[in-house]
């Protein structure tokens, strides 16, 4: 079974910085895509950030040239380095991996973390 763990969450004051990482394991031969979303309280679930296996990347609006995206395709891994964060970053952070093939020749057409928990402060 593929399973997605994400770590790095917590609480830290505007302008501050927190790098998120998101590890899958199983026995997992390839992963098309991983990406990072977020829900805000009373709001839907959006688009964070994402990267291909040969890492093509796309960012919200909100988050271009703060937020940066990049994988570990060795690892599995993916991470989001983010800086100047605002009070408006906060939000359950989730990772998602799309398109992932195992060794046993099975295919899962996504996974989601459990979610991290990102608290920005003035």
């Amino acid at each position: 079974q593929v399973q997605l763990v994400e770590s790095g969450g917590g609480l830290v004051q505007a302008g501050g910085s927190l790098r998120l990482s998101c590890t899958a394991s199983g026995s997992i031969f390839r992963i098309n895509a991983m990406g990072w979303y977020r829900q805000a309280p009373g709001q839907q679930r959006e688009l964070v950030a994402h990267i291909t296996n040969g890492g093509s990347t796309n960012y919200a609006d909100s988050v271009k040239g703060r937020f940066t995206i990049s994988r570990d395709n060795a690892k599995n891994t993916v991470y989001l380095q983010m800086n100047s964060l605002k009070l408006e970053d906060t939000a359950v952070y989730y990772c998602n991996a799309e398109g992932i093939y195992d060794y046993s020749g099975s295919y899962f057409r996504e996974h989601w973390g459990q979610g991290t928990q990102v608290t920005v402060s003035l």
